[in-house]
């Protein structure tokens, strides 16, 4: 989480990953969420150690972090990034797709949902997001654009 004017937060790429981002528009505290899996309930220890590294137990956290920093439902903006299929030609594991998924499920079970997103395909994502704005920037190689 982030309310300093002026800053960025970041983060590197995405590949299967998902990042969410949650911007309250009224308080401009942003927060951004890089998971690697669906559920924690494969690795119980990792998830006691690293909630964030798991969907199902790093979102409900970001959640009550914007709450506890006073962000209400209806200012909160949602974005997500990421999801490909990298490595994973044939689709065996499906991780992206899976990573997509649960984040929507997560959110929708808190009532929210995203209001843009750049999910799936094959390219890794680096994720910016700017505390003032909210305004998100994903990058891959030379491109860049805004969700």
């Amino acid at each position: 989480m982030c309310a300093n004017p002026g800053d960025e937060i970041k983060t590197y790429a995405l590949g299967s990953c998902i990042a969410v981002v949650m911007y309250d528009v009224k308080l401009h505290i942003a927060g951004l969420l890089h998971f690697a899996l669906p559920e924690a309930a494969i690795d119980g220890e990792k998830g006691k150690a690293r909630p964030g590294y798991f969907a199902d137990l790093g979102i409900p956290l970001m959640i009550e972090d914007m709450k506890k920093l006073g962000a209400v439902r209806q200012n909160v903006r949602i974005k997500l990034a990421g999801g490909a299929s990298v490595f994973d030609d044939r689709g065996i594991f499906d991780i992206g797709k899976r990573n997509i998924l649960a984040a929507k499920r997560i959110l929708w079970k808190s009532s929210l949902g995203a209001t843009a997103e750049d999910t799936g395909g094959d390219i890794s994502r680096t994720v910016t997001v700017s505390v003032d704005s909210g305004t998100t920037f994903l990058s891959s190689g030379q491109r860049q654009w805004e969700i």
